[in-house]
Formats: C-alpha cells, sequence, structure tokens
C-alpha cells in the first residue's frame, strides 16, 4: 500500500552545522534522541490500523514477552534514505551520493542564483509505521544563521518499494550578498525525534551554474 504524503511548508535545498565554508562533510545516522513530551504528530498503534500479514517488509512481533506485564514486544520504524537530488527546470538533475565519504571536503554542489529548484528524497520504510516524518535544515554563512526550514514529508507504513518525495518549488537567493559559500546541517526525523539520517557539508551559491563538461 503506497501512501501520497500531504504538502507541506517549503524548505531550501540546504542543510547544515555551524563551521567554515569548507569544512569536512560528515554523514551519520542520528542518536534515538526520543522525547518525553507529546509530539504534534501523535500516531496510532499500529495494531489499530493494518494487519500484520497484509503488509509487505513489516516485521512480525517478537515472539518474547516483555519482563513488565507478558506484552509483546514491537520492533521500532527503520527509515532509510536511499537518494537526495536537486531538480532545476532546464538543468540537469544534480544527484547527491549517499553516505557521504567521512572525509570528504570541498564543496558538496554548486547553485545559480535566482533559480527555482526542488529536492527529491527517496528513502524505505520497515519494521513499523513512521510517523510525522520531516526533514529539517539549518544553513549558516560566515557563521550567522541565515535560514531554517521544516519540510512534513508525511506518515508512511512499511513496503518493499521506496517512497518518492519531492518539495515545493523554492527559489534560491540573488544578489552580491546571497553569492558565496555556505555551511549546512541536513537531519530527517520523526515525531518522537528519532534521527534517521544527520549530513553536515558545504555548498556555493554563484553567478552562473557550474559547467557540466
Amino acid at each position: 500500500m503506497r501512501r501520497t504524503p500531504p504538502r507541506s511548508s517549503t524548505s531550501a535545498p540546504w542543510s547544515a552545522s555551524r563551521s567554515s565554508s569548507r569544512r569536512t562533510r560528515t554523514t551519520r545516522a542520528c542518536g534515538d534522541g526520543r522525547s518525553s513530551s507529546s509530539a504534534a504528530w501523535t500516531s496510532t498503534p499500529w495494531e489499530a490500523l493494518l494487519d500484520i500479514g497484509a503488509v509487505p517488509g513489516l516485521s512480525s512481533i517478537s515472539n518474547s514477552t516483555s519482563r513488565s506485564g507478558g506484552r509483546p514486544e514491537t520492533l521500532e520504524p527503520d527509515v532509510k534514505i536511499m537518494s537526495l537530488s536537486i531538480l532545476s527546470p532546464g538543468r540537469p538533475d544534480i544527484f547527491l551520493p549517499l553516505p557521504v565519504e567521512p572525509k570528504a571536503k570541498g564543496v558538496w554542489f554548486t547553485l545559480k542564483e535566482g533559480s527555482p529548484y526542488r529536492l527529491k528524497f527517496t528513502f524505505s520504510v520497515s519494521n513499523n509505521i513512521v510517523s510525522g516524518l520531516r526533514y529539517t535544515n539549518t544553513v549558516w554563512k560566515t557563521g550567522i544563521k541565515v535560514d531554517r526550514a521544516k519540510e512534513m514529508l508525511g506518515t508512511f507504513s512499511p513496503q518493499l518499494e521506496p517512497y518518492t518525495y519531492v518539495t515545493p518549488e523554492d527559489t534560491t537567493p540573488s544578489g552580491m550578498f546571497a553569492r558565496g559559500s555556505y555551511s549546512a546541517r541536513t537531519k530527517f526525523l520523526d515525531d518522537d525525534r528519532k534521527c534517521y539520517l544527520e549530513i553536515n557539508y558545504t555548498f556555493d551559491i554563484r553567478r552562473e551554474w557550474p559547467s557540466t563538461s
């Protein structure tokens, strides 16, 4: 069963950590980071939503029981980000390799100022339903935070076929002060603030697109 994710607020093509503009790119799976407070999007217990055997990729309940009440244990959802790309009309798609090499340095990608673009994510979901999956990104220039955005992707059931999500169109900033190098951090989290992927990288905004030859 394939669910069409809802659209949410427009995001930027970047996300990153405070650092110099030529920092080392890193990719890591984030820690669980579960919060005790209630999230804005509260998931319904999956037992009430679907039959285990009817959904491909949904693991069955463990035969073991918990020590507290003899209740069967359930598996946590697992989300794997398979690909990231930037789409801009009239230009070849920019595919961002994953995972990022731990010691890779320099600019991950370059965009032209004032250009429309969309972000495209491909990801898989297994074990259980993931509720409120979202993409967050923060951007700095010369150590000053210049952008922070969040894109709600939606709630997804496990399935064998990967999901694809394309963000609403946005436009890169333009002008003399917009051009230059940026540092960014991207995260993929769920309602419980469990982080599935975090990427730190740098990118450039230039007057023209880089040569594709």
